[in-house]
């Protein structure tokens, strides 16, 4: 028997829909201010995005980010939470914060060894010092109503896409959905905090409309689709994205979690998906490397050593923007005399990667406001790509599947 339905502390505001693929523009108001929806969330694992300030992040637009549950439960830790008030005081966030336990899921996924699952809740070692660990249902939500995020969400029994235990799959997402049912029972602040369900099941399509139905019936302010981006083949990933949000509610957010890449996030909105994170684009910074529209530049090489260009031409990050316009800004070329030797190298580029990121969702907004997404979608893939015959087939056939066929001019 499903719970009644619960308080919600956020308005989802449709905007515009694409006449042709299922994506949405929207705004989702919540309790620290609106946010434009289709959107990308930065990650700040420890209430801070690796190399950015908070104040920069905010310039670069972003108004929601991620924070990691357990991590802040360890460190700084309940106590000193509920003392300050909650992580927006803590780490000078005056936006919206939505947390996750993906150290977590992340052992339970690829480190089983390290991690138990069993009703009661997830046994696991500590990410700071290997002590042994156990995160309930009741206890992740007790740690984010602490936190005061924005939107929290449920602890879910998470194993690999890829694995062939269809038995242990259908345990996985039999378990979320009850330890749904404990994570509303556990809620204390319903009415400013929104609890997000987790749709899991793999890649069994059967499995995740079960799960869906499931979930939907529990009423939850928002949605999120779970346990992907965990290397199964794209074309699967599309599948059940497609799948579920063909059968979810059109009013709630629609959360597809831990995807990052420029191609995944334009093919999963016309999917029709509308919330993406990924460590991804500061990840990479820290290896040397630059989001651009014509794909990832690894500004170690020696070939921008006198490249005095800005890191991409148009763009209105701090780094490239005065050099756009004639005035003093970051050059390639600078980029690599310093992103192997000093952290201002990973710092630019981090800055750089994550403006790119946001303003590529702004554009995919604009489009779909303007019904326009799927000459869009070409304009992209035709940056992107030099060759048409180079296009990934599975964004080919995913967006064939929603009217956009992108070999055709």
């Amino acid at each position: 028997m499903a719970p009644v339905s619960m308080p919600s502390a956020l308005r989802y505001e449709l905007l515009a829909k694409c006449s042709v693929t299922k994506a949405r523009a929207a705004t989702l108001h919540l309790p620290h201010g609106p946010v434009p929806l289709p959107i990308f969330m930065p990650v700040a694992t420890q209430a801070s995005l690796k190399g950015l300030t908070p104040e920069q992040l905010e310039e670069a637009g972003c108004r929601l980010c991620l924070n990691n549950t357990y991590h802040l439960g360890l460190k700084p830790g309940q106590a000193t939470l509920d003392a300050i008030g909650g992580a927006h005081k803590f780490q000078s966030w005056p936006h919206n914060i939505l947390t996750a336990d993906a150290d977590v899921s992340f052992q339970m996924v690829s480190l089983l060894k390290l991690a138990k699952v069993t009703e009661e809740g997830v046994r696991f070692l500590s990410p700071h010092d290997g002590t042994p660990m156990l995160l309930t249902p009741e206890h992740s939500i007790s740690l984010q109503n602490s936190i005061g995020s924005d939107i929290i969400m449920q602890l879910d029994d998470v194993i690999a896409t890829t694995s062939p235990d269809l038995a242990r799959m259908t345990e996985a997402m039999e378990r979320s959905v009850r330890w749904l049912d404990r994570c509303i029972k556990a809620h204390k602040y319903p009415e400013r905090q929104n609890l997000f369900c987790i749709i899991q099941g793999g890649l069994d399509l059967d499995l995740r409309r079960r799960c869906t139905a499931e979930m939907v019936a529990r009423d939850t302010p928002g949605i999120a689709i779970g346990g992907l981006s965990g290397g199964e083949a794209k074309d699967a990933y599309c599948k059940v994205v497609d799948t579920c949000t063909g059968l979810l509610p059109e009013k709630k957010p629609r959360y597809v979690m831990g995807v990052g890449y420029p191609e995944d996030l334009v093919v999963s909105v016309a999917l029709g998906a509308d919330m993406f994170d990924c460590v991804w684009p500061t990840r990479t910074a820290r290896f040397g490397n630059a989001i651009t529209a014509r794909g990832v530049l690894n500004l170690r090489n020696a070939a921008y050593a006198e490249d005095f260009s800005p890191i991409e031409e148009g763009c209105q990050c701090v780094c490239c923007r005065s050099l756009d316009e004639g005035g003093l800004g970051i050059t390639r070329a600078y980029i690599y005399h310093v992103t192997a030797k000093e952290t201002a190298g990973a710092h630019l580029l981090t800055i750089h990667n994550v403006q790119y990121q946001l303003n590529l969702m702004k554009q995919v907004r604009q489009a779909i406001i303007d019904d326009r997404y799927p000459t869009f979608l070409k304009d992209f893939f035709a940056k992107l790509y030099d060759d048409k015959s180079k296009y990934p087939q599975w964004a080919v056939d995913a967006l064939k599947g929603v009217g956009v066929d992108l070999l055709v001019d």
